[in-house]
């Protein structure tokens, strides 16, 4: 069936907004009709670019008829509040990950959606990108026997990014374990079935100008018998991209050459209000336009390396394919550049919204990853394993 674009409003047009824009604009069911942002320049720019509504009002952006769901890219912690309204308004919403900053908002944002009969995702978290979707596939169909251990670990320049006060206070939603372990828990658990048992982890704090964490390793027990070990590291030494022929996460292309930008670019400011001010150079409407978001020479997204081994052999999903290294063989299974970079996490939108489709990344999915996420925390507090209780397997439809 053919379906009119779903019209789509937007709370929240910074940084996160301006990433997911290239396909927003190219993706051919979604149309943007309406935006809620504190900044002036950018409900104008906003205006400019798709003639829509505008406001700084966000229930005034679900009161709105030409809206049939909404992307929450707003700060953390607003999301609980903002996916209630949605709900009172009857809104199906996508919402950034972190999904919230407690288990209770996290299912307080479940049931309200559901009481609404209204779909909730959370997103766009990595576990949406191609290839892991792809190896996921492969894993359920049973053809490399069953998933025993999932290897997985990445190395960026996260933690000196320009960053505002909040970003770097871990009460707040700061750190390498809400941004990015919510990235990294997702597809763990997208390729291990998704039923974690058990996370005993650490986490490091090395920077005293940047007082959260920064980077962490883990260990899961999955309810399958299999196990996963993951380590992030955001203190921009390292860049494990290398290893994927420096293509970066958001299916850029890098070069060496940039080792220590990050780091450099920090460097030329003095105070928290200059750094706020760098970032808002990335933001929509601070200088950043429809006219910025090309999707030219962008390929799949991807989180780092992740091995994944089977009874019958280890995968690789890498942005280009899926290398295979069974008993005997070793070859590539080919995956096509994308037309359009990231639409997956549009297409279950559309497909929950106008299809009634029950997404894989739904609410209780995103409730799972946050549950294993504070646990993260907990256990590098603590010193001790914590025990997972409100997990959810993979859904078949896969």
């Amino acid at each position: 069936m053919t379906y009119a674009p779903l019209r789509l409003g937007i709370a929240g047009l910074g940084r996160g907004f301006m990433l997911l824009l290239p396909t927003l604009a190219a993706h051919p069911g979604i149309r943007l009709t309406a935006a809620a942002d504190p900044r002036p320049e950018a409900r104008a720019q906003f205006a400019s670019d798709f003639a829509g509504f505008t406001t700084d009002n966000f229930e005034a952006l679900c009161q709105r008829s030409d809206v049939d769901a909404v992307y929450l890219a707003s700060p953390h912690q607003f999301h609980r509040t903002q996916v209630e309204l949605a709900a009172h308004y009857g809104k199906h919403v996508l919402v950034e990950k972190p999904m919230a900053l407690s288990m209770t908002d996290c299912q307080a944002m479940v049931d309200a959606m559901q009481a609404a009969n209204c779909w909730l995702l959370v997103g766009h978290s990595h576990s949406f990108d191609t290839p892991y979707r792809e190896t996921a596939r492969l894993i359920h169909s049973g053809e490399m026997g069953q998933v025993r251990m999932i290897t997985a670990f990445n190395y960026t320049d996260f933690l000196y990014r320009p960053r505002r006060p909040e970003e770097l206070n871990t009460a707040q939603g700061g750190g390498v374990v809400f941004s990015q372990a919510a990235h990294q828990v997702d597809i763990v658990r997208l390729l291990g079935g998704g039923e974690v048992e058990s996370v005993r982890a650490l986490t490091g704090r090395w920077d005293p100008n940047r007082p959260t964490e920064g980077a962490y390793s883990a260990l899961l027990t999955f309810a399958n018998g299999a196990f996963a070990n993951m380590t992030y590291s955001g203190y921009a030494h390292f860049d494990s991209d290398q290893w994927l022929d420096w293509q970066g996460e958001l299916g850029q292309q890098k070069s060496s050459k940039d080792y220590g930008k990050a780091r450099s670019l920090l460097a030329t400011v003095d105070t928290p209000a200059q750094e706020a001010a760098l970032k808002n150079r990335r933001a929509y409407g601070d200088g950043q336009t429809l006219a910025d978001a090309s999707l030219k020479g962008i390929g799949h997204n991807h989180f780092g390396h992740f091995i994944v081994s089977c009874e019958l052999g280890d995968l690789r999903p890498t942005p280009s394919g899926i290398e295979v290294f069974g008993h005997t063989k070793r070859f590539t299974i080919p995956l096509s550049p994308p037309h359009i970079p990231r639409r997956e996490v549009l297409d279950e939108l559309i497909a929950a919204a106008q299809d009634n489709q029950e997404p894989v990344h739904s609410g209780t999915w995103g409730l799972a990853t946050m549950e294993v996420c504070f646990a993260l925390l907990q256990s590098a507090n603590d010193r001790k394993e914590v025990i997972m209780r409100h997990q959810q397997s993979i859904l078949s439809q896969l």
